[in-house]
């Protein structure tokens, strides 16, 4: 029966609101994460949503509809639409209608679908007759080892999430183990959120485990977790990441953190091309190709050793031509890390598909205020336009508009005075346009690191930063992901890739590592442009996180200090 003293209100179009404020509240948020999407946390009411990801996201974790239909039973404030009920035992029924086993025939796997009508349906449709290899009886085909894949991508499509007991190959084994003291000198323990993480991601390798995506805000140590993964799994692990730097940050962390010797750690980039028991990869090396119509030749880089571990940091960012490779590895264990599982390319079915359903996800504020990262104020600074710049922008094309409006000169001002303000702080000054950004590194007389820069000369900059002999960098898009600047403070974005959450989230990252005082993230935009517009998408996911955003015109803030708008 409905308790109205419950905090939990379902709704018919399968949205949720849970009050914040209930003694119930984190027995009921942890219950919710299990099959439902958390859309916006702000201060007194979260929104979930019941997806068809989410639930086969429940399904293969071993959550029924029954499960389900208790929990919200148990916690709404009002009686459960009956067309919610209906919809969730639709949707999570369709996990393990078909699955895919282990076969007698060498290099098939056996494609097994419940009912001879999902057969017939599956076996006529025309994308997948062609993978379907040979029919052993109404309800079983065999199909390629290699296509475990392709055929799990296909058959999500057509709303079939595929459950998969193949199980994993082992790999060749490496013993690792973490440790107490890092080579710092000082004690290190993973936190009880990053234990917890590999703890249901592994799932003490039963074959429901080893496979699927950790989500955690930046600077909340993704990379903690996927060491410790490792260290679960014992075996030679290949780790994928954005960039070089962050490749170096990884074999920092792992020199720094576990028994793993120098010589074991393999760094495979455009500067090196190692291959060890563990070994750091990026992503544009192994997609790197002359031309278009050209082979990837570093592809091989999947084949080089038998791994047992796959890691996919920054999932969110997997370059599409990466998919098609991982759909040819189903063998091996797959994590996923990521801060955000948006995709603005619209494919996170097939991360679901290809590297594994959502394990574990923590709200950012909830983090924040244990502690593990910092508290942030967002604030939002709408700056004028000069005459000129003004007509130049009414009288062009859209996309000139926006770009017109992010390089608006009269940011110059508005940087200055907010650097005069945290003179104490370490800052990030941030942009998109490298023209601009030339312009106010000069201006100040900062460095400018940009993708152009050489690895060495980048690295050498960061550490400067990171030891203080520098207070404020201005920086590209190169530095939004997996830049490891622990006393950086202060972000100031300067102009911003359209409408991208993503990067909205990557960018306020840089300044999320734990911290006694409070961080700032000012975003200048310019006042009465279409900037405005692509800003309020940007801020979007932020405000889903519960960030809020503080917004004035610039002339206001001359006499008002932004960072006084708590």
């Amino acid at each position: 029966m409905a308790d109205q003293n419950n905090p939990l209100i379902v709704q018919s179009d399968l949205t949720l609101f849970l009050e914040v404020h209930h003694d119930r509240y984190e027995e009921i948020r942890d219950k919710l994460s299990l099959f439902t999407e958390l859309l916006k946390s702000p201060e007194h009411i979260h929104t979930y949503r019941i997806t068809p990801i989410s639930l086969w996201n429940a399904a293969s974790s071993g959550l029924s509809k029954d499960d389900i239909f208790e929990i919200l039973t148990r916690y709404a404030k009002f009686d459960i639409p009956q067309n919610v009920l209906a919809n969730i035992e639709n949707t999570i029924e369709k996990f393990g209608r078909v699955k895919l086993n282990k076969s007698d025939h060498e290099g098939k796997l056996c494609l097994t679908m419940s009912q001879p009508l999902i057969a017939t349906e599956i076996e006529n449709h025309k994308g997948l007759s062609k993978i379907l290899k040979e029919k052993i009886d109404p309800k079983t085909f065999l199909i390629d080892l290699m296509d475990r894949g392709l055929i799990k991508q296909k058959l999500i499509d057509l709303g079939y999430p595929v459950e998969d007991q193949v199980g994993f190959s082992v790999g060749e084994t490496f013993k690792l183990g973490l440790r107490d003291v890092g080579l710092d000198g000082k004690s290190f323990q993973l936190r009880p959120y990053q234990t917890e993480a590999a703890k249901i991601f592994y799932q003490n390798g039963d074959e429901r485990g080893g496979h699927g995506v950790v989500v955690l805000p930046c600077g909340s140590g993704k990379t903690m977790v996927g060491m410790a993964v490792i260290e679960k799994v014992q075996c030679s692990t290949l780790i994928l990441t954005t960039n070089v730097a962050s490749c170096h940050q990884w074999i920092h962390e792992l020199l720094d953190k576990t028994s793993i010797q120098e010589d074991e750690i393999g760094e495979f980039t455009s500067e090196r091309k190692d291959i060890r028991p563990v070994t750091v990869a990026t992503y544009q090396i192994v997609i790197h190709r002359r031309k278009n119509n050209d082979q990837y030749p570093y592809f091989s880089v999947f084949n080089e050793r038998n791994w047992g571990l796959i890691i996919y940091d920054e999932v969110h960012l997997l370059p599409a031509p990466v998919f098609r490779i991982t759909a040819d590895i189903q063998s091996k264990r797959r994590l996923g890390l990521t801060a955000t599982l948006i995709r603005e390319d619209g494919k996170e079915r097939e991360v679901f598909s290809l590297i594994g359903p959502k394990r574990y996800d923590v709200p950012w504020k909830e983090l924040e205020k244990k502690g593990f990262i910092a508290e942030a104020l967002c604030h939002e600074i709408r700056v004028p336009m000069t005459k000129d710049d003004r007509m130049s922008y009414i009288t062009s094309q859209n996309r000139s508009k926006f770009r017109i409006a992010s390089t608006n000169i009269n940011k110059i001002d508005v940087i200055k005075h907010l650097i005069e303000h945290h003179i104490s702080d370490q800052i990030l000054i941030i942009g998109q346009y490298l023209d601009q950004l030339d312009t106010v590194a000069k201006h100040f007389g900062f460095p400018l690191i940009t993708g152009k820069m050489n690895n060495k000369e980048r690295e050498k900059l960061y550490q400067s930063f990171r030891l203080g002999e520098m207070s404020v960098l201005v920086v590209s898009k190169v530095a939004n992901f997996a830049i490891d600047l622990p006393d950086a403070s202060v972000a100031i974005q300067i102009s911003g890739t359209y409408g991208s959450r993503q990067e909205e989230a990557q960018r306020l990252g840089r300044i999320l590592r734990p911290k006694e005082k409070t961080s700032f993230f000012y975003s200048l935009i310019t006042k009465d442009s279409n900037e405005e517009e692509f800003a309020h998408k940007r801020q979007l996911f932020l405000a889903e996180q519960g960030y809020k955003y503080f917004i004035e015109d610039w002339i206001d803030s001359q006499e008002n200090d932004p960072s006084n708008g708590q």
